[in-house]
């Protein structure tokens, strides 16, 4: 049996915020780059997500604290809601409704969307604020989790895992088509 080693999520890969460019300047809005928000997460049902409804352009990026990741990054809403997770299917930016984990080269990308969908409830109730909760990156960093120390053992886990949501999101496909 692999071994499994507790660290934080911290360990796992870096956690990255994300931003809003000022919508007072519309040359910000309408470009190349992908920008999610947790609203386009309402509504999301599958695990890779390429796109929200809006687009910012370089400049908007450029004007705000929002960060370009790379594919593959975990992202995780950090309010209202707490806890919304998919997996960035091509680079991506997000707003500031966000603590995003862009995974080390020892951390399996899938395997941290699976730790984070178990881990829902305890990141939800780690949220705080009067107005609605939300969770800080200090917080997300010092979340304690317990993994494998094997990356190939985290692959094996989550291939398990995303074959029976592909199975699942394979099913809703057909239903959506038979309903049509």
């Amino acid at each position: 049996m692999s071994e499994w080693k507790n660290c934080t999520l911290g360990d796992l890969g870096e956690v990255v915020g994300g931003g809003t460019p000022s919508t007072k300047k519309p040359e910000y809005y309408g470009g190349d780059i992908a920008w999610i928000t947790p609203k386009d997460l309402s509504t999301f049902s599958g695990r890779f997500i390429k796109h929200g409804e809006r687009n910012i352009t370089e400049e908007g990026l450029k004007g705000s604290s929002a960060r370009l990741m790379p594919k593959n990054t975990i992202l995780l809403s950090s309010r209202a809601p707490i806890g919304y997770v998919a997996i960035a299917e091509n680079e991506v930016s997000t707003n500031q409704g966000f603590k995003s984990i862009v995974p080390n080269d020892d951390t399996d990308y899938l395997f941290l969307y699976y730790l984070l969908k178990f881990n829902k409830d305890k990141i939800e109730n780690m949220g705080s604020g009067t107005t609605f909760k939300e969770v800080s990156g200090k917080t997300v960093k010092a979340i304690d989790v317990t993994v494998p120390s094997n990356k190939e053992k985290q692959h094996e886990i989550a291939k398990i895992l995303g074959s029976l949501d592909d199975k699942i999101e394979n099913n809703r496909k057909i239903n959506h088509h038979l309903a049509a």
